[in-house]
């Protein structure tokens, strides 16, 4: 059994869909960052760093912080969604690392200064926006080459594909990259990424482009 402590946010569906994808049974337990809940000293305890998600492997013991560990952690214990095989194994490995290092930090800043306060930055907003559709842009030409990120659905799709629901947000109309828009219908048509997104609060439904 594992305890996950999550939000309704692209990092925690990460892992509620990669645990509704390895049908591990598992609580969620929600941490409402709009009430400061992820300060609070039992939740610090688990996640030091006081940020969703976070998990207790109960067979375990083990208490672990931070979406892309958490993927990987859960991937190795179930032997699912990462390859053994070596060049399979590291291409995953690198559009995880692609997803934590840029498109989940950058496309979190156009939804501060686009989404929650726009007008009162004009320079980020034009300096993030930009960095968002490179991003895009990087996304569609992999997804002409294969299928999912890594060839196969993997880890780093169910860490990207979140970030991806947001689109409205990010103002990017998908239809302007349709790689992107094909991987994305895939996805989201996949019943445990249905189930997953709607941990732990649920929602209208997934958004879909026009």
């Amino acid at each position: 059994m594992i305890d996950l402590y999550t939000w309704s946010t692209p990092n925690g569906r990460k892992v509620s869909i990669m645990l509704e994808e390895c049908a591990l049974p598992y609580t969620a337990h929600a941490i409402n960052i709009g009430k400061d809940e992820q300060f609070k000293p039992d939740f610090l305890k688990i996640s030091p760093n006081n940020r969703i998600p976070a998990i207790v492997d109960r067979d375990t013991g083990l208490s672990l912080f931070e979406s892309g560990a958490i993927l990987m952690y859960l991937a190795e214990k179930t032997g699912k969604f990462w390859p053994s095989a070596a060049e399979a194994h590291w291409q995953t490995m690198q559009w995880l690392m692609w997803q934590m290092g840029g498109v989940g930090p950058m496309l979190g800043q156009v939804h501060h200064f686009v989404k929650y306060n726009q007008g009162k930055a004009p320079y980020a907003e034009e300096r993030y926006l930009k960095e968002a559709h490179r991003l895009y842009g990087v996304l569609d030409r992999r997804l002409a080459q294969v299928e999912y990120l890594a060839g196969e659905y993997s880890i780093a799709d169910m860490a990207t594909w979140p970030w991806i629901s947001r689109f409205e947000w990010q103002t990017v109309d998908l239809n302007q990259y349709p790689n992107v828009l094909r991987w994305y219908k895939a996805i989201a048509a996949r019943p445990a990424v249905q189930r997953g997104y709607h941990v732990p609060v649920p929602q209208p439904g997934i958004p879909m482009p026009g």
